[in-house]
């Protein structure tokens, strides 16, 4: 028996890891084969082309990270719109995986316009549910729409930021910017003047 073939989505898999450590040009057939310790043949037993696995590897990162996020967040049972919001967070730009394939994807979106179309279709999926959840307690579209917008540049920006922040963890800074945004009472203090549980209250962080 021949030696079976590397999955259609290892390939993709293996692309993704490549994009998000060094963009869409480090992406090459030659390369991942190389990376998955194959020949190059079984690629075009799965892809047409390079092309096709760029399209493959969108697709991946939609439907994980649009498609199941919401679908995730519609299935808890009477949520509470805050947790929701936190959840969605969570799911999409906390860890390893999602967070720098999504940073690598808007990188790429400057230099591609199919790939900015793609974009801005997730993004708009986002911002949607943001504006229904922020408006299950905020009446005023116009700062429905203002929170919602403070939400996701927190979330995207603030790994780019380089800022301190006066002797507050940026955990911290950001726990307080989702109480405000989410307009939540802050945390009492203890006596050290700490929250008492930062990490749970993450929203904004990854």
């Amino acid at each position: 028996m021949g030696a079976a073939r590397t999955p259609r989505e290892r390939w993709v898999e293996e692309g993704l890891a490549v994009l998000a450590d060094g963009g869409p040009d480090a992406v090459r057939v030659e390369a991942l084969a190389k990376r998955l310790g194959v020949t190059k043949g079984g690629f075009y037993g799965h892809f047409a082309d390079r092309d096709a696995l760029l399209a493959a590897m969108l697709d991946t990162w939609e439907r994980e990270a649009a498609d199941q996020v919401v679908d995730r967040v519609r299935q808890e049972p009477d949520g509470d719109p805050r947790a929701l919001i936190t959840l969605a967070g969570m799911l999409t730009f906390s860890g390893d995986r999602l967070r720098p394939i999504d940073l690598a994807v808007r990188d790429w979106a400057r230099r591609d316009e199919t790939v900015a179309a793609r974009l801005r279709r997730v993004d708009n999926r986002r911002m949607e549910l943001l504006r229904e959840m922020i408006g299950t307690f905020c009446a005023d579209p116009d700062e429905v729409e203002a929170r919602s917008l403070i939400a996701f540049c927190v979330a995207i920006g603030h790994h780019f930021l380089a800022a301190d922040h006066r002797g507050r963890t940026r955990t911290e800074v950001l726990a307080r910017a989702g109480d405000l945004i989410l307009d939540r009472p802050e945390e009492p203090p203890t006596s050290r003047g700490v929250r008492r549980n930062p990490v749970a209250r993450k929203d904004l962080d990854g």
